[in-house]
């Protein structure tokens, strides 16, 4: 066999960026979920790759790639055997460590789905049945020389054998581990459970987004020939396309459906796009890609409504309807949109059959043997952690990790707001930040300026938007009052008469991040403070914050030892 360095050179760059989409997923599924959880979401996204890298080489390849029969190849440990489906110039290694990547993918695609509520060794162990069994054996259907390979179905890099697999395997998943605590009330509506980080899942959509590139345009294994260096150029357009139609598309469906666009559902709907598309990525014109953008970002949202509100099925980060569904309409619409043989190029449904054949006997072999694998998994080692261990967190109790953020948690920042210089607060702090498990107080302290002994010491309290600090501010220097201490504190945002969407859900409560002024006077009048600090806070909105107004029994200056107003006074 000749050896091609340009062929090989593209398989093994195709590899590194397809490895690298295991960062995208790890950043979108930590960011689309709780903090309370991160450590245990960037693990298993570790550990798909790292299990699944010699579980392949040991069992899958062989089975994939083998030449047994249509169903299955054959058992190949460590991969000494003699392969007839090597692309042209390209050596056995460098097509195992780009095969190796796919496997992984797919066996990623699942944690998002069973987020937050899965214990680890039970993901280790599934992950694993992935990688040695579950998608070598459809893959060797579809890529391998098996039956749909010789019935003409067509998968080019992996809406099907890929995506759906691993869409598939999330959805049984987390319906038999059922939702998280809290999810659905007691009417079954569902709540919303936000993630705590957009800004890492949108860094991770990009990622991914990057590595599609790799991930279709390279599975063309050679860059030798006109035509393949044109069918390269023409899969980056047409990956590029699908991807960027069904964000806009998305956008504009949840504008008009919920009032607003909805961030966390286009930044999916642009992986939406890139699943679909992945199928006939090298079959359809630029135009069909559009089109299949255009029903994907329809769909998207359909799609993790009907799993949140119908089906009653808990997906985290969408990957159900992203992967599995999404996957599944793109195979079948490379049916309808090929330009060589698709209906709507007067190809007739011969091809079209196929493509659905393809989908559906592929979906159900996937539920049938995952299913076995789950429960065999649920009725011996159990598939989800205790309901304390899930209320904790399962970085604490899975990993001993106390905090994936160490010193601090991720919320906007104190040095975000001109005129301050932030820095921690001390542990003792009172901090008054409000979630579960994301309190996030940053503490500026300075010194308060009354001087009169005897005076009534009163505490105001203001809670208001962070965008106001400077005016509120301002307001205080102008009327003297330039002691204040101020905390980052989250709080709830929904009030009456208003309805904001997470993700097509509802929310009965959005945490916000708001600043806490608290002050201290006894010169000032406190009838004058609350009327400045009203004027420099009103808009008229929703939101425009709060005024506490308490009595101050007694201040001590731990230095010194002062009492009272005197304890007030000077620098320390």
């Amino acid at each position: 066999m000749y050896s091609s360095s340009v062929n090989t050179i593209w398989v093994l760059l195709g590899a590194a960026l397809v490895f690298f989409m295991q960062a995208g997923f790890a950043m979108c599924e930590a960011g689309f979920t709780r903090a309370k959880n991160t450590g245990n979401i960037l693990m298993k996204n570790l550990m798909d790759f790292s299990l699944g890298t010699p579980i392949y080489w040991l069992l899958g390849f062989g089975i994939m790639f083998g030449t047994g029969n249509s169903l299955i190849g054959w058992f190949d440990p460590m991969v000494r055997g003699t392969y007839s489906c090597l692309p042209d110039g390209v050596p056995l290694t460098a097509f195992l460590i780009f095969q190796t990547v796919f496997c992984a993918t797919a066996a990623t695609i699942v944690s998002g789905s069973m987020a937050e509520r899965t214990k680890f060794i039970s993901y280790c162990f599934y992950s694993v049945a992935i990688s040695a069994i579950i998608y070598p054996i459809s893959g060797h259907w579809i890529w391998g020389g098996g039956w749909l390979q010789e019935l003409g179905f067509h998968d080019f890099a992996g809406s099907t054998a890929v995506h759906m697999v691993g869409g598939v395997c999330a959805a049984v998943g987390a319906k038999i581990l059922g939702p998280r605590i809290g999810k659905y009330g007691k009417d079954g509506k569902p709540r919303a459970i936000l993630g705590h980080n957009l800004a890492m899942g949108a860094l991770g959509v990009f990622i991914l987004w990057f590595c599609w590139f790799g991930f279709n345009g390279c599975s063309t294994v050679s860059m030798t020939g006109d035509d393949t260096l044109a069918s390269a150029g023409s899969i980056f357009v047409t990956t590029n396309m699908a991807a960027a139609v069904a964000c806009v598309t998305t956008m504009i469906f949840t504008w008009v459906r919920y009032k607003k666009p909805d961030v966390s559902m286009t930044l999916n709907a642009a992986l939406a796009g890139l699943v679909a598309i992945t199928a006939g990525c090298d079959a359809v014109s630029p135009a069909g890609a559009a089109i299949i953008g255009i029903c994907s970002g329809i769909v998207l949202p359909l799609s993790v409504e009907f799993f949140d509100k119908v089906a009653k099925i808990d997906d985290p980060v969408g990957a159900i309807s992203v992967h599995g569904v999404c996957g599944a309409m793109g195979t079948m619409l490379t049916g309808l949109l090929a330009v060589d043989g698709g209906v709507f190029y007067g190809g007739g449904f011969d091809f079209f059959l196929t493509q659905c054949l393809g989908v559906f006997s592929v979906m159900i072999y996937v539920i049938v043997i995952i299913t076995i694998v789950f429960q065999v998994l649920n009725h011996t080692i159990g598939l989800r952690v205790t309901a304390q261990e899930e209320i904790d967190g399962l970085d604490i109790h899975e990993h001993g990790l106390a905090s994936a953020y160490a010193d601090f948690m991720p919320s906007t920042s104190m040095t975000e707001l001109p005129g301050l210089n932030a820095y921690p607060a001390p542990a003792s702090a009172n901090r008054k930040a409000v979630t579960m498990d994301e309190a996030v107080p940053v503490q500026v302290v300075s010194r308060a300026n009354t001087k009169d002994s005897g005076a009534k010491l009163t505490k105001v309290t203001i809670v208001c938007k962070q965008a106001k600090f400077e005016d509120l501010k301002a307001a205080m220097n102008a009327i003297a009052v330039t002691g204040m201490t101020v905390t980052q504190v989250l709080g709830c945002g929904i009030q009456k008469g208003t309805t904001e969407f997470y993700r097509g859900v509802e929310m009965e409560m959005n945490l916000l991040p708001k600043i806490q002024v608290d002050i201290v006077v006894a010169k000032v009048p406190v009838g004058e403070v609350v009327e400045a600090a009203k004027k420099a806070l009103y808009t008229g909105n929703i939101g425009d914050g709060k005024i506490f107004v308490y009595d101050v029994e007694n201040v001590i200056k731990v230095r010194t030892g002062e009492e009272g107003l005197e304890a007030l006074q000077g620098e320390e």
